[in-house]
């Protein structure tokens, strides 16, 4: 079940997001003050979390428009829980943001990962769901890691 984010989750999306290996356990204090913010409409309406709930937060999704742009979003976050991938979660995560952002007008989405050899199985799944890699700016998050940028347009044939 895809519902919106609560101010319960905070905890258990933070938990997920270290599990995941999204984020390593020092990060979470950046990542908790946008969840808190957003949840508390402090980053504006559009700044939406999304949780997949199997008796618990078992994986989160949060995308917000691209200031200055027009219908262009990006896709900020994406956790599965370990126990929970391969399951198809993500995916259907990914196609609940698309349908959303497409009801509402939206043309494009973004998705930036790391191009670090250990994130070749992330680059894969955006590949396999309809991404292209757009763009990848080396030594972006540090030396040696990459950052590669996917897109897709929304409501194009692709758009599934």
């Amino acid at each position: 079940m895809i519902r919106p984010t609560t101010t319960d989750d905070v905890a258990a999306i933070l938990a997920l997001a270290v599990s995941s290996g999204l984020f390593p356990p020092d990060a979470t204090d950046e990542v908790g003050a946008v969840l808190a913010a957003s949840l508390a409409g402090e980053n504006g309406p559009d700044h939406v979390w999304l949780t997949d709930d199997d008796g618990g937060p078992v994986g989160v999704a949060y995308y917000a428009p691209e200031r200055l742009t027009e219908g262009t979003w990006n896709l900020y976050m994406l956790a599965v829980h370990p126990d929970r991938q391969r399951q198809g979660r993500g995916a259907a995560l990914v196609r609940h943001v698309e349908h959303a952002l497409a009801a509402r007008g939206a043309r494009l989405l973004l998705i930036e990962t790391s191009g670090l050899g250990s994130f070749e199985q992330t680059r894969a799944f955006y590949r396999a769901i309809g991404y292209d890699e757009e763009a990848r700016i080396r030594e972006f998050y540090k030396a040696g890691d990459d950052k590669v940028v996917f897109r897709k347009l929304l409501g194009s044939p692709r758009h599934t």
